[in-house]
């Protein structure tokens, strides 16, 4: 058998969205798994739409997956040479042609197709046949290249996602592959591209499977050998209609500064559409071992964001301390929040890993142990209220000649409430109140022992 070779080829004129991002997982995790070749290649021939900064998002898109490439980038534009080769042997052997038919010729073909409830198609007028005389090349008209497309029979394949699927080739009219400028047109650049590249195994979006057999024909007129062709079926938003820009973070880079871990996103995506098992949870490694194309799901994939966020979470506690706080710093930077003088970042972020389930949230949590809390004027009114502000007196007292550890907080607290004849949270709701400005905080003794006994002293002094 051929090595197998893949690959990710992206259009650059917007962000690397989450669809692309899971055809170029599912094109990655192919090769790795057969020990093959994975390329990127950037299909940039709309030059009017395709922006340096939209190839450098698809870029940084890939690195931030750790989606690593072995070949590429390639850039079309930039083999454009070997387009337009390709085409001059094509027109000496035959399978294309010229056509001098104008615009104007187009409308008015198209509106009496359409008139008579027809399907519009190029109607072969400059299509050279046997025994048909071509009329002389029009002054002054710069002709297209069409692809002489095959009338009868069908174009077939087996989908390796969708199964059997068969197109009749009076279906399919005669392609332009390339403008009247000369360059050459996107079904045409991916059968160069897919032949020149050995590409065994094309796995892509269901839009494009329109295109298959098109660029089928194109690649046996090549006598190039045919890839094995996987579409995969849509990506559906939360709501069931077709994942887009309303449904919030579609871009890759978005997940990113909302703050998801790459592995959440990776094993994530990888189930959007495909499955071993029932299994939820698995690592890159484990993902590369079991996948295949035979267990992707023809039927389309719904988002859940709630699925996501939870799995998100669930990478983020499996970090080990250190390493949550110098992913969640960042995210501080962005909040204009400094962590050189307070408690321990470490022991902050895993005080609050449980109860946060992107590092963005992580870093909105713990801002409160590095910069000055300001409770707002109800909340104070609300919690610190008369009848707590005896037991609050006395428990600033014992906190100053505490031990300070968490087991002796929690004995202090223990000890006022049982004196003052309070439950829990006639104390522990006017504590995070004035310490942090919040009422939902882990265990209030173990936020105390973080903040530290000169900042404690200095907040209760100064409400009560």
């Amino acid at each position: 058998m051929k090595p197998v070779r893949t690959r990710f080829a992206p259009s650059p004129t917007g962000y690397l969205h989450i669809g692309g991002a899971r055809t170029a997982l599912f094109s990655w995790a192919y090769a790795r798994r057969h020990g093959g070749q994975f390329i990127l290649r950037i299909e940039d021939t709309d030059v009017a739409r395709s922006t340096p900064e939209a190839v450098q998002a698809i870029l940084d898109g890939m690195a931030w997956l750790e989606l690593t490439h072995d070949e590429g980038p390639f850039y079309q534009m930039q083999r454009t040479d070997r387009y337009k080769a390709v085409i001059q042997e094509m027109l000496a052997a035959g399978t294309a042609y010229y056509c001098y038919t104008s615009r104007e010729e187009l409308d008015a073909l198209r509106a009496e197709q359409e008139a008579r409830k027809e399907k519009p198609r190029y109607d072969g007028r400059w299509r050279p046949e046997i025994g048909k005389t071509l009329p002389p090349p029009p002054a002054g008209v710069e002709p297209v290249v069409r692809f002489k497309n095959p009338v009868n029979g069908v174009v077939a394949w087996n989908d390796a996602v969708k199964g059997r699927i068969a197109i009749a080739n009076a279906e399919l009219d005669d392609l332009i592959i390339a403008r009247a400028d000369g360059t050459p047109t996107y079904n045409f650049c991916v059968c160069v591209d897919d032949w020149d590249m050995g590409i065994t195994h094309v796995i892509r979006g269901d839009d494009h499977v329109n295109n298959t057999p098109r660029q089928i024909n194109i690649l046996q007129a090549l006598g190039a050998e045919i890839p094995t062709y996987a579409h995969l079926s849509m990506i559906l938003g939360d709501d069931g209609t077709k994942l887009s820009k309303r449904h919030g973070a579609v871009s890759v880079m978005q997940y990113e500064e909302e703050g998801f871990l790459t592995e959440a996103v990776i094993n994530y995506l990888a189930r959007l559409g495909w499955s071993h098992g029932d299994d939820e949870v698995f690592s890159r490694a484990q993902f590369i071992e079991w996948f295949d194309l035979d267990h992707i799901t023809a039927s389309a994939a719904q988002f859940n964001t709630e699925k996501l966020l939870w799995l998100n979470q669930h990478y983020m506690k499996q970090l080990p301390a250190a390493e949550l706080a110098a992913k969640t710093r960042p995210y501080l930077a962005r909040l204009n929040v400094e962590t050189d003088s307070g408690p321990c970042l470490e022991k902050a972020v895993a005080l609050y890993v449980d109860r946060c389930n992107t590092l963005c949230a992580l870093a909105e949590a713990v801002k409160v142990f590095y910069q000055p809390v300001e409770p707002s004027a109800e909340l104070l009114a609300q919690h610190l209220t008369d009848e707590c502000r005896p037991a609050l007196a006395d428990f600033t007292a014992g906190i100053a000649t505490v031990a300070w550890d968490i087991p002796s907080i929690a004995a202090l607290i223990k000890a006022t409430l049982s004196q003052h004849n309070l439950k829990m949270p006639k104390l522990a709701m006017p504590l995070r109140a004035m310490l942090v400005g919040q009422t939902q905080t882990p265990s209030v003794d173990a936020v105390i022992e973080l903040l530290g006994r000169e900042q404690v002293l200095t907040a209760l002094k100064k409400y009560l």
